[in-house]
């Protein structure tokens, strides 16, 4: 038998069972007092595709993901050039070599760490 709540005028509330066939409670069986029963919302999750506006695929829908996927290839694209550039800058030897630091010996005898994913 379901559980349902009920809130009396002063706000409080209180829960009973009752056979889903019986009619809500008018008062409090307790203290008499006028009552009515508390909706609450049903907990309901919509799975799988066809739910959401943005499942269905339009023409305008169709160009708009176009675009956002070719600005952002275009931006990698930038952000790469830009990396390979500085790159290219700073180890183009434009700098004195009394600027440059000897590399620490404690350096040089640790092995360089691995990449993720690397099968040695």
């Amino acid at each position: 038998m379901p559980t349902y709540e009920y809130r009396r005028p002063d706000g409080t509330t209180f829960e009973i069972v009752q056979k889903m066939a019986d009619d809500a409670l008018t008062v409090d069986p307790d203290t008499g007092v006028p009552v009515e029963r508390v909706f609450h919302p049903v907990a309901i999750h919509f799975k799988g595709k066809g739910f959401h506006n943005t499942d269905y695929g339009t023409k305008r829908r169709n160009r708009e993901l176009e675009a956002s996927a070719k600005e952002g290839a275009d931006k990698h694209d930038a952000k790469t050039a830009d990396k390979a550039k500085a790159k290219a800058e700073s180890s183009s030897g434009d700098a004195p070599k009394s600027d440059l630091k000897p590399k620490a010996k404690s350096d040089e005898k640790k092995p360089k760490p691995k990449p993720p994913g690397s099968k040695d």
